[in-house]
């Protein structure tokens, strides 16, 4: 595997976001230490959440062949998108800052910020990825397109995740319940204003940050 990602220019990306990782599970450690409480490990969970649609994108960069196959491409974009979500879900754990805590919060903020910044990251990346991996098969304008879209419908799962408290492994434990929820939701819009007021302002500050993301990029800037 080492080899495979020297040879796709993808090991610096891999070392760098491992550095990320572990400076974030140091940071929950160190609080479990100073506070003597558990209470946000739990983001490290939600991290390797994130880190599962960066792995999945990355599987198929060192796979030539199979990027070569429309059906391995989009099959795998199904299961990606399962789980890109929870790459910006982790933002939404800012809900749980309180004064009251075990620690000072400003302390808790940056251990948040900190996870929810590797999150996106992970889940920009993979984004980037599977652009550079479909541009074989669709324009460059389709593939803007589509993914405005898939941050949009990443927004659309992080409300569902954050408010009705289902996960990417429900579509296989609770089909029917969760399949439900969604098409209440789309046939009757104006019922739920809060689903889509935090789907389109979600959509629209996550399409602002990846956008910028890509930019930056593209410019070497990072």
């Amino acid at each position: 595997m080492l080899k495979q990602l020297v040879k796709t220019n993808q090991f610096q990306i891999a070392l760098f976001m491992g550095i990320l990782s572990l400076f974030c599970f140091t940071l929950s450690l160190f609080r479990v230490e100073i506070s003597g409480t558990r209470h946000f490990l739990f983001l490290n969970w939600n991290l390797f959440l994130a880190f599962v649609p960066w792995l999945f994108t990355m599987i198929l960069t060192m796979s030539p062949n199979l990027q070569k196959s429309r059906l391995a491409v989009f099959g795998m974009l199904g299961v990606w998108l399962l789980f890109f979500p929870n790459a910006s879900y982790i933002l939404t754990d800012l809900f749980h800052l309180s004064y009251n805590s075990s620690m000072p919060i400003w302390f808790d903020l940056v251990l948040i910020l900190s996870f929810a910044w590797t999150g996106l990251l992970y889940g920009f990346l993979s984004l980037w990825n599977l652009e550079e991996m479909i541009e074989q098969f669709l324009s460059k304008r389709v593939i803007t397109v589509l993914s405005v879209f898939l941050l949009f419908v990443s927004s659309f799962g992080i409300y569902i995740g954050r408010y009705l408290r289902w996960n990417s492994w429900d579509i296989l434990h609770h089909p029917a319940k969760l399949m439900g929820d969604v098409g209440d939701r789309i046939i009757n819009p104006f019922d739920h204003t809060r689903t889509w007021g935090v789907t389109i302002f979600m959509g629209l500050f996550l399409t602002m940050l990846y956008f910028t993301f890509k930019f930056l990029r593209r410019g070497k800037a990072i």
